[in-house]
């Protein structure tokens, strides 16, 4: 049976090299980061030119990357350190954020009082920019607004210069989950208007549990996690070092490769999109994900024309047919609850019929999708 992964946007391939480069720290350098000898001070050497590789990529300062275990523990740290200690009332979000940061603020909404405001979202899956920057014409409340730059189910792409100028302008904080572009994108933080952005390596071929928070500097914020010293203190517990250092080297390869690599992948995308329409009437595709300046170029969404009893049936077809792919973020299809992103957005009728997520990486091919077109052309004929 073929075997066709295209879930890149849930998690990518670990690269060969990034494998390699772990293997390597692991069997050698197993020293404790934050003891003093030689082995100690090896491993910490390694976590400190790990963070000023990734700060140099992102045109910042090595002291604002702080690493954690990957993007989910990057917003709790920002959201609930806005809230505790940087005397946030207000949290500006939208619906059709990640539910680490959905979840989270409704958290801080019950334990803190804080209040939580939803943003409209367009027809199209958009952040409406207009009634955001009617939001923040209220200065009465210290405000964070967090959204995200690359949404994880339809690929919208949010322009977070215009937003974290809107913010800038009405004093208000900006917080930005950048898990699905970091890796795809050439991103300067040093001029982007963001104060803390999360990041996570297994989104650009890199290990699962670790990633980072940027936090702009003198911004106040303190630890999520208390104990030791580590992370010059913004976070407690032994450091990762393998992981860091995969991390470190699945950035260097994304940013090596990185224009080879998008001219690649939006080939893919552009030809699965043209047999889409060519061998589906009547799909549709969300969001933005066809159009290929506003969507990231890593993934698409489309609404299948079957029947909901047919649907329920599509995903366990196409995984017996070796065919990965999801049908919303990986974080909660393996629950019976519809997307939550298409829902503040689709009519009615298209939330009846099955919407997938396929999302692509440097080792798929042409005839992978083929392959899958002519799956899905199968399934829905019967």
């Amino acid at each position: 049976m073929e075997k066709v992964y295209l879930d890149s946007a849930a998690t990518t391939q670990m690269r060969d090299e990034v494998i390699d480069r772990m293997i390597t720290v692991m069997r050698e350098n197993y020293g404790n980061p934050s003891s003093t000898h030689s082995y100690g001070r090896s491993s910490k050497s390694l976590i400190e030119n790990a963070r000023k590789t990734v700060a140099g990529f992102l045109n910042v300062s090595a002291s604002e990357i702080v690493f954690t275990s990957g993007g989910t523990e990057a917003d709790n740290l920002a959201l609930n350190s806005a809230v505790r200690d940087l005397d946030v009332r207000r949290i500006i979000t939208s619906p059709i954020e990640h539910h680490a940061v959905l979840y989270t603020v409704n958290q801080l909404r019950e334990c803190f009082d804080v209040e939580i405001v939803h943003v409209k979202i367009t027809k199209t899956g958009e952040v409406d920019l207009d009634h955001l920057n009617e939001l923040l014409q209220d200065t009465t409340k210290k405000t964070l607004v967090s959204l995200m730059h690359v949404n994880n189910e339809v690929g919208n792409i949010l322009d977070i210069n215009k937003v974290g100028g809107l913010c800038k302008a009405n004093k208000a904080l900006f917080q930005c989950d950048t898990v699905q572009s970091v890796g795809h994108f050439n991103l300067d933080f040093g001029s982007i208007p963001v104060d803390f952005t999360a990041v996570s390596a297994h989104k650009f071929h890199g290990p699962k549990g670790v990633g980072f928070a940027f936090v702009r500097k003198h911004s106040g914020l303190k630890p999520l996690i208390f104990g030791g010293e580590q992370e010059r203190g913004h976070r407690a517990g032994t450091e990762s070092v393998h992981n860091i250092v995969g991390l470190e080297e699945a950035l260097k390869l994304a940013h090596r490769d990185m224009d080879e690599e998008r001219e690649y992948i939006t080939s893919l995308k552009s030809y699965f999109i043209q047999r889409l329409e060519d061998e589906i009437p009547g799909i549709k595709f969300n969001g933005n994900s066809k159009d290929l300046e506003k969507s990231t170029y890593t993934l698409i969404n489309v609404c299948l024309p079957v029947s909901a009893e047919k649907a329920l049936m599509l995903l366990f077809q196409l995984d017996l047919k070796g065919i990965a792919c999801s049908k919303g973020s990986a974080c909660q299809s393996g629950s019976d609850k519809g997307s939550h992103v298409l829902s503040a957005f689709l009519e009615e009728e298209d939330l009846k019929k099955p919407s997938i997520r396929f999302s692509f990486s440097r080792y798929n091919t042409k005839a992978e999708i083929d392959y899958v077109i002519e799956t899905l052309k199968e399934f829905i004929d019967k």
